[in-house]
């Protein structure tokens, strides 16, 4: 306080105060800082999850723009077309089944049939291991710079407790399964193909994994593991898979379409969003894919697509 003494009393006492009021600041500052660093015991705080060790719990990822930008079989598709497993003159057909899911906005029965019916005309007569080595190809080519980094990050945290993680998705089996490899995951559930002899025929077996189908899939695959369904967790971006969201304790809604965002709203499930964009957010697809993509990648596998979303 020496650099005080010059002052008149009533300018000392003044700045004196304002000297102490500072240096209270401070403290308090200082103290604030080292009780937001300190642990938290808040009996409102959220249990640890996923449970570390907890082998009846896992976890169970939708596809497509849950744990990928876009679809998987739009980036299937476009690899095909490359390898010209079909001709230019299929690019309007499919391209319109495409645009009309888009601005629809909800899967038409017929529209769903027609797509399929196109996407397994194309793969009829190739043998399956041969769409396994081209499906390798593609995912380094096409998906692996799409995977979204929050949900890896997610099914990582599940794996790093001790958990199996699957994904369930509309897309081939044999898609499904590569990109569960590639990421280190338990496997894939996906829409089976027909084959006899290692040849692909055409037809489907059963249906589409897709919508009510999916948690029926996950139903068994529980009761084959002996999970406890209400230990495990669920991530989906579509209100389509609200049945499979529903058999799990811990739902939650990753990048998620207006009806599914709002149907966790309301029943206080967990929301994450990776997007960056609304309007590629909105249409489903990477913003960077642009007009070219669409027009070079809309083809089969686009059409395929239509039976999973």
């Amino acid at each position: 306080m020496a650099a005080l003494r010059w002052l008149t009393p009533r300018r000392r006492s003044a700045t004196a105060r304002s000297v102490l009021a500072g240096e209270a600041s401070a403290e308090a500052a200082r103290k604030s800082a080292e009780a937001a660093e300190a642990p938290q015991d808040s009996g409102t705080a959220e249990p640890e999850f996923p449970v570390h060790g907890d082998d009846r719990a896992a976890a169970f990822f939708d596809l497509d723009n849950t744990v990928m930008q876009g679809a998987a079989i739009f980036h299937f598709g476009r690899g095909l077309y490359k390898r010209k497993f079909f001709e230019t003159r299929d690019l309007a057909r499919f391209a319109w089944q495409q645009a009309w899911f888009r601005l629809a906005g909800f899967e038409d029965p017929e529209h769903m049939q027609d797509a399929r019916d196109s996407a397994l005309s194309i793969v009829k007569g190739h043998r399956v291991s041969e769409l396994e080595t081209i499906g390798e190809e593609i995912y380094d080519e096409y998906m692996a710079e799409r995977i979204w980094p929050g949900t890896r990050a997610l099914a990582q945290a599940h794996l790093d407790a001790g958990q199996k993680v699957w994904l369930v998705t509309a897309a081939p089996v044999e898609i499904a399964q590569v990109i569960a490899r590639r990421l280190g995951l338990t496997g894939a559930l996906g829409t089976v193909a027909e084959s006899i002899g290692g040849v692909y025929t055409g037809k489907l077996v059963g249906e589409p994994l897709h919508g009510p189908a999916k948690a029926e899939a996950v139903r068994a695959l529980a009761a084959a593991e002996a999970l406890d369904l209400s230990r495990c967790a669920a991530y989906s971006d579509s209100h389509n898979d609200i049945p499979m969201l529903s058999l799990v304790g811990h739902p939650y809604a990753i990048n998620p379409d207006s009806k599914l965002r709002k149907h966790a709203r309301e029943l206080e499930w967990r929301l994450r969003d990776y997007r960056t964009g609304r309007k590629a957010a909105k249409v489903g697809i990477p913003a960077a894919a642009g007009v070219g993509a669409v027009a070079g990648g809309t083809a089969a596998a686009i059409a395929l697509h239509r039976r999973r979303r």
